[in-house]
C-alpha cells in the first residue's frame, strides 16, 4: 500500500501515471460540519499502479495531481462521480475530462437503478468487498492499514469493472447514450454556487411576489454566510425558519426574537442585523423584479389510466433492452407525456426518445398496443404487423444493484448525486 505525503513523491507518481490511457479516481471526504467538502484522501490508479494521496499532509503541493486530472488525453474513471467532481471544481474551478462514470454506464447496461459500488464490483468481478472501514473518520491521522486498504480498493477494483462496462457499451453501440449522460456531469453550472438561486432548493409552495422576493433575499444571505464561514446551511438558519420568515417578514429585532427556530439573542448579533437587512431588501423589491416559482402543471382529468399504461411500457422497454427504468423516465415525466405530446421532459429527447419516448407517443395515439403472452409483455403494432423492432440489447442479463456505494458519504453530506431523468 502506497500513501503519498510529500510533493516530490507525488510529482514522480503523477509523471508515471501520465502515460496511462485511463485512471480510476476516488476521494474520501467529510462534510458534516462544513459547507465545502473537506478532502481527506484521494485515491488514483492506472492499469498497473495504485496510490493514495494525503491532501492533509504538511506542505504537500497537489498541483501535479490536479494537472494530471486536467489532462484531456487520459480518461478519468469514477463511480457516482458527482460529489468527486464537486470537490475538484471547488479546488480548481474546472472539472476532470474526459469522464467515464461507471454508475451511469451500469444503469445503461442493465445493472439497475443507481447501482452501488459493492454491487457493481460483485457483478463484474465476483469480488466481495470488505465494508468495515466505510464509516471511519477520514480526517484523523494517522490512517490505519485497514483504512488505506479499503480506500485503495475503491480504485483497484474499479479497473476491471470499467473494462467490463466499456466493452459492454461498445458491444451494444450505446456510446452516445453514455456521452449524453456524462456531459451533464461535466457541466460546471451544476457545481457553481449562486446565492441568488439558493431559494429554489427550498421548494416554496407559494408564488406571491413579496413572499418570493423576501425568500430569495434571506436565502441568498444565508448562502453567503454559510460559504464565508464554511458551515452547513442549517447551522446558520434552518430551512423551515427561512420559509417562516418569508411568510411573515420581521422588520425589527423584537419581531425577529419571536421567530421560532432562532437562538436566544440572535437578533442582537451580526447575524441578526444581516438577516434583517436581507428581509428589508426583499420587501423593497418591486413585484415585477421578484422571482417566480415554476408554474404548477394542472394535469387533465382522466389521464391516470394512460399514465399507468406508460409505466408498463417504460418497464417493458427497459427490461427488454437492459436499461434502468429510473434513467429513462420518472412518474412526473410520464404524467406530462400523457398530458402533452410536446412535454419538455428527458424521455422525449435523445436516446431516451429512441428507446421509449417515440413508442410512448405511439401508444398514446393508438398506433401500438401492449400485449401479454403468458408472463411476457411486448409492444405490438395495432394493425397486427407484429412486434415493434427492438433496439440493440445487452447480451448478458444483469440483476438490479443494491444500495448505493456512497452510503458512507450519505451519513456525512446533504449533497445530491446524479439525478437521472429529471428527478
Amino acid at each position: 500500500m502506497t500513501l503519498i505525503t510529500t510533493s516530490a513523491a507525488l510529482a514522480e507518481t503523477c509523471k508515471s501515471l501520465s502515460r496511462a490511457d485511463y485512471l480510476t479516481v476516488d476521494t474520501e471526504f467529510m462534510r458534516e460540519s462544513t459547507f465545502w467538502p473537506q478532502l481527506c484522501l484521494l485515491q488514483i490508479a492506472g492499469p498497473d499502479d495504485a496510490v493514495a494521496v494525503d491532501p492533509l499532509a504538511d506542505d504537500i503541493d497537489l498541483a501535479p495531481l490536479l494537472e494530471l486530472l486536467a489532462d484531456t488525453s487520459i480518461i478519468k474513471v469514477m463511480h457516482a462521480a458527482r460529489q468527486d467532481m464537486e470537490i475538484f471544481y471547488h479546488l480548481t474551478g474546472d472539472l476532470p475530462r474526459p469522464l467515464f462514470d461507471t454508475q451511469v454506464a451500469a444503469m445503461v447496461c442493465g445493472f439497475g437503478d443507481q447501482v452501488g459500488y459493492e454491487a457493481l464490483i460483485s457483478k463484474t468481478t465476483g469480488t466481495r468487498l470488505d465494508k468495515s472501514s466505510r464509516f471511519t473518520d477520514w480526517s484523523q491521522r494517522p490512517l490505519s492499514d485497514a483504512q488505506l486498504q479499503y480506500a485503495l480498493g475503491d480504485v483497484t477494483h474499479l479497473r476491471p469493472a470499467y473494462e467490463t462496462l466499456r466493452a459492454r457499451v461498445e458491444e451494444t453501440g450505446r456510446d452516445a447514450w453514455i456521452e449524453e449522460e456524462i456531459s451533464m456531469l461535466c457541466d460546471p453550472a451544476i457545481y457553481r454556487v449562486e446565492p441568488a438561486e439558493a431559494w429554489r432548493r427550498l421548494k416554496p409552495k407559494r408564488n406571491e411576489p413579496h413572499y418570493l422576493a423576501v425568500l430569495q433575499a434571506v436565502a441568498a444571505w444565508r448562502e453567503h454566510e454559510a460559504m464565508t464561514r464554511d458551515l452547513p446551511r442549517n447551522r446558520v438558519v434552518r430551512d423551515e425558519t427561512l420559509l417562516q420568515i418569508a411568510a411573515r417578514p420581521p422588520t425589527d429585532a423584537g419581531a425577529l426574537d419571536r421567530v421560532r427556530g432562532l437562538s436566544r439573542g440572535f437578533s442582537n448579533g451580526r447575524l441578526g442585523a444581516g438577516l434583517l437587512d436581507a428581509v428589508a431588501k426583499g420587501l423593497a423589491m418591486a413585484p415585477k423584479d421578484a422571482p417566480t416559482a415554476p408554474p404548477k402543471r394542472d394535469l387533465p382529468a382522466g389521464i391516470g389510466p394512460l399514465t399507468d399504461l406508460l409505466k408498463v411500457l417504460v418497464k417493458q422497454r427497459c427490461e427488454e433492452h437492459q436499461v434502468a427504468p429510473r434513467l429513462v423516465a420518472n412518474v412526473s415525466d410520464l404524467e406530462q407525456i400523457a398530458a402533452d405530446d410536446e412535454a419538455d421532459v428527458p424521455a422525449l429527447k435523445g436516446w431516451r426518445r429512441e428507446l421509449f419516448g417515440a413508442d410512448a407517443l405511439r401508444l398514446k395515439h393508438g398506433e401500438v398496443a401492449l400485449a401479454a403472452t403468458g408472463t411476457h409483455v411486448r409492444l405490438v403494432t395495432v394493425n397486427g404487423a407484429g412486434d415493434v423492432d427492438p433496439l440493440p440489447a445487452v447480451t448478458e442479463p444483469a440483476s438490479n444493484g443494491s444500495k448505493r456505494r456512497r452510503g458512507r458519504r450519505r451519513k456525512r453530506t446533504a449533497a445530491s448525486e446524479t439525478t437521472p431523468a429529471g428527478d
